[in-house]
């Protein structure tokens, strides 16, 4: 246990080193070409620190998706990264990485680059301390997480359904906390018809799409209910075509939280069968759960427990756990095994200019996670 942490506390420069890489190759969800490019990387990496066997899923829309498989075993761990943000080409000319202090910022730092060094240090201190394990390890590393996962999400499903534990390598919650829950998430979208007419010469003629939605917002946030952890927004609208006419058509984009999949089953179909409060008004609603609930389960709790008993042991750290009103491709594993999420990297700013990790945690991270899949391999 201990050669495990002073290894990989040795190895803080070299990892640095290695996120500086990972960072300056930009990886923007929409851009198959510089996405491949990353990819790549990773696998040589990989299969330089760790060894192992790498291989790419492809992908016609988004980058190839790129699976690690180390050491032998019937059963396995699966680890869940990503590689591409949110950052769009060329962002490194005005947000370059860079290093103050105990803190390395850039695009992808936090979210979740830092989480893919962390994993492969991980793995690297494994096989090179020669830690026997009786369960392979399997790093599977997406390419569209931040655009919903929807070219992912089966091969998520099928190694997770494959697997004895998920560690999921996103980035911590607020003073390194893990999330060993996290709230589904529905996209809607609702398109209201009306009745046209000249708002100034025949009014009365007309059904205003616009009115409609406006009372179909009003019920939609009256779901909400923070005692249940459920939450519903309306977060774009448009409709109308002129100040001077009835509008005709009208649309909106709803965002739900809910945080078990029984409050979703209650829930979805409110939004889904919504009828018109206007005589002669129309309404449509498409999508759904884009995200199951990842619900605390008491597999997931002993998981955390290990992992809080490993982390006060053997690196000083009291830590704590959370539930995440985001999202994560552990939503998808959790339905099939035990996940453990928020294992990358500590720091701030996802999605946001001021996004860095503190370096000096990315080896005792890693540690965790070396020492949280030698217990779990055994």
């Amino acid at each position: 246990m201990e050669n495990l942490v002073t290894f990989l506390k040795e190895k803080e420069t070299e990892m640095l080193e290695v996120l500086k890489q990972l960072v300056e190759i930009e990886s923007p969800s929409r851009n198959k070409a510089m996405v491949d490019v990353l990819g790549r990387k990773i696998a040589e990496l990989l299969t330089t620190y760790v060894g192992g066997q790498a291989s790419f899923i492809e992908n016609k829309e988004y980058g190839d998706h790129l699976r690690f498989e180390w050491g032998k075993g019937e059963e396995q761990i699966l680890l869940l990264t990503h590689m591409d943000t949110v950052w769009p080409k060329g962002i490194l000319e005005t947000m370059p990485f860079r290093v103050e202090g105990d803190k390395a910022y850039g695009p992808g730092t936090f979210d979740m680059k830092g989480g893919i060094v962390q994993g492969m240090f991980a793995l690297h201190a494994l096989s090179r301390l020669e830690v026997p394990l009786t369960k392979k390890v399997v790093l599977l590393v997406t390419s569209d997480e931040e655009i919903g996962s929807g070219s992912s999400r089966f091969y998520i499903e099928q190694e997770a359904k494959k697997s004895k534990y998920v560690l999921v390598l996103e980035s911590s919650a607020p003073q390194g906390a893990l999330k060993t829950s996290r709230k589904g998430v529905g996209l809607f979208r609702m398109k209201v018809k009306g009745v046209a007419s000249h708002a100034g010469i025949e009014p009365e003629k007309g059904v205003s799409a616009i009115v409609e939605l406006g009372q179909q917002i009003g019920y939609l946030h009256q779901l909400t209910d923070f005692a249940k952890g459920t939450t519903v927004n309306v977060g774009v609208i448009k409709g109308g075509s002129s100040s001077n006419v009835v509008a005709a058509e009208a649309e909106a984009e709803v965002d739900l939280r809910v945080i078990t999949q029984s409050e979703a089953d209650r829930v979805v179909p409110m939004i889904m069968n919504l009828k018109p409060f206007l005589e002669g008004a129309s309404i449509e609603v498409t999508g759904g759960l884009n995200r199951p609930p990842f619900e605390r389960t008491s597999h997931v709790e002993q998981m955390y427990v290990l992992a809080k008993k490993l982390a006060e042991t053997h690196l000083q750290i009291d830590l704590q756990e959370m539930l995440s009103g985001g999202g994560s491709d552990g939503n998808f594993a959790a339905p099939y095994a035990p996940t453990l999420d928020g294992m990358g990297p500590v720091g701030d700013g996802a999605h946001a200019i001021h996004e860095h990790l503190i370096i000096s945690q990315m080896p005792v991270r890693s540690a965790l996670l070396a020492l949280l899949i030698k217990e779990l391999g055994m």
